[in-house]
């Protein structure tokens, strides 16, 4: 699974985060990474220099094997919250997707 990492420019984009990031979406992935040939994570920080709640924005795609990509955004007050957020989200929608697709090619027709 690759993991491609985009930032705005708010965001200081350098190796520790790329390692940080690229870290949480491995470990949190694991289980479906077999279905996922990429990752794009898009961090943003909607407000700037200025201070704002919920403004710290992570939106992530994720490709998968023969089907159509899956992209989930959260917000959330600091970046490492809008990361977790989510690839929680992603995990969820991805083994929801796979399960279906495993399921139907189970069911009996």
């Amino acid at each position: 699974m690759q993991v491609q990492i985009n930032t705005d420019h708010n965001i200081q984009h350098d190796e520790a985060l790329d390692a940080w990031i690229t870290g949480v979406v491995e470990s949190a992935l694991a289980r479906s990474s077999d279905h996922i040939t990429r990752v794009e994570v898009h961090l943003g920080d909607e407000n700037g220099r200025k201070s704002g709640q919920y403004d710290k924005r992570c939106m992530m795609e994720a490709r998968l094997e023969g089907r159509s990509p899956i992209a989930v955004t959260d917000h959330a007050v600091t970046l490492n919250q809008a990361v977790n957020g989510a690839v929680g989200k992603l995990g969820r929608m991805i083994e929801s997707a796979v399960g279906r697709a495993a399921a139907f090619k189970a069911s009996p027709n």
